[in-house]
């Protein structure tokens, strides 16, 4: 039967005729190939015997203490047995192997299931001017413009309407991603209309699925902002919008289309005051 520590150590010393039986590190090398519970003793635990002054196979109860902090006493051989001698943390300590263990599922009876902890949200951008919710301005965080198609919209556009064509960006009340403003590919604040041109793009991954989502998601963010949307669908792009515009390319009787539907929002007499 395994005896305290104490009890062990006074037993040796009056077999051994010596007050240290064994000398510090005599079993050093055998407890080298268990780094986990030379990590978990700790010689003010066991009444100042030290891990490598105890065989291996002593029948001795020692005081153990793991990584998150669980006291509890085993001997030298229930600690290398256990469980199976799998090199994982919680593998040398019973109260973690029994938090880590996989609970059975018993039918009918209601269990709490721990919530994962939230992740912080990401900090938002600091350079978004504090300007009313609504207002069109020039944003440095807004990428270039870098389709064709876009800059020839946005010449056809410039042609028949009167527009301020330096503002890039619109602020918005709720956070978009990271950002207060979002940055329509064309921004008219005399109308407060943003025009999205949207194509598949070269691998048909664009605006579809999570990308029109947040298609989605920034045009509900304008609308709240005091703004409408018009979206340029092609391609197989069905319209996600009440004034979107389904086309297969951008020309003098797109432009016209366009300049219709911002009619059916605004009305005729607000947006024929800006035409050239």
């Amino acid at each position: 039967m395994a005896e305290p520590v104490q009890q062990w150590w006074a037993r040796r010393q009056f077999s051994r005729g010596s007050a240290v039986p064994y000398e510090v590190g005599t079993f050093r090398t055998a407890w080298a190939a268990y780094p986990e519970l030379i990590r978990q003793y700790h010689p003010e635990l066991n009444h100042g015997v030290t891990l490598s002054q105890i065989p291996l196979a002593a029948d001795v109860l020692l005081c153990w203490e793991c990584t998150v902090g669980h006291r509890f006493a085993a001997t030298p051989t229930e600690q290398r047995e256990r469980p199976g001698r799998i090199r994982r943390r919680s593998a040398w300590c019973p109260e973690c192997s029994t938090l880590a263990r996989p609970q059975p599922v018993v039918l009918g009876e209601a269990r709490a299931i721990p919530r994962a902890p939230r992740r912080p949200s990401p900090a938002l951008c600091t350079k978004t001017p504090d300007l009313p919710s609504g207002t069109a301005f020039l944003s440095t965080c807004a990428p270039r413009p870098s389709s064709a198609a876009e800059a020839a919209l946005r010449a056809g556009l410039t042609e028949r309407l009167l527009f301020d064509s330096g503002v890039n960006a619109v602020k918005v009340s709720r956070p978009f991603f990271r950002h207060t403003e979002v940055w329509p590919d064309i921004v008219i604040p005399e109308l407060r209309i943003a025009v999205e041109y949207d194509t598949v793009g070269r691998h048909g991954l664009e605006h579809v699925g999570k990308r029109q989502d947040a298609d989605q998601r920034k045009d509900r963010a304008l609308r709240g902002a005091g703004w409408e949307v018009v979206r340029i669908r092609t391609g197989p792009l069905a319209p996600i919008g009440p004034f979107d515009l389904r086309m297969t390319s951008v020309g003098v009787r797109g432009i016209t289309r366009l300049l219709d539907a911002f009619r059916g929002i605004r009305g005729d007499l607000l947006v024929d005051a800006y035409l050239r």
